[in-house]
């Protein structure tokens, strides 16, 4: 084989290696999700997170609730079995509602870059996400929105 043709051979191979795990990450997919208050929590059923993909079983990294009484949407993070986290999705730079891409949200207006924890990672906010406690009872999380 000549040296010109194995680099490009090598080089498809590796941009089909990128292109392919990019797509078998989007196929997941964001999901969102209408939940019910019960009392002052948001009610969100663990299974949310559970999906199956041609006989696989995963767990999304996050999925995005609504209530038709919030301003703004929340994300729910998983991180374990047991570890979770909710974050209001308003921008604390102006309160642009933000957009999830994968560990981190972002602000569509000026660029503000958010952790999974709500923590700024990129300016111009300077303040971090609002964070709402999560428990777990009985296959369900609770999210307190006090």
């Amino acid at each position: 084989m000549y040296r010109k043709k194995f680099l490009k051979t090598c080089g498809y191979g590796c941009l089909a290696l990128l292109g392919g795990s990019t797509l078998l990450e989007s196929c997941v997919g964001t999901k969102y999700l209408q939940v019910p208050f019960e009392g002052e929590f948001l009610t969100v059923p663990i299974d949310a997170f559970t999906y199956t993909n041609k006989k696989i079983q995963g767990f999304r990294k996050y999925i995005v609730i609504h209530n038709e009484q919030l301003q703004y949407p929340i994300c729910v993070y998983r991180f374990s079995e047991a570890a979770y986290s909710a974050l209001l999705m308003k921008c604390t730079h102006q309160g642009t509602e933000l957009q999830v891409f994968g560990d981190r949200l972002q602000c569509p207006a000026h660029g503000s870059e958010f952790t999974n924890t709500g923590f700024v990672q990129n300016g111009p906010a300077d303040s971090p996400l609002r964070t709402f406690p999560v428990r777990i009872e009985s296959n369900t999380l609770k999210i307190d929105l006090k």
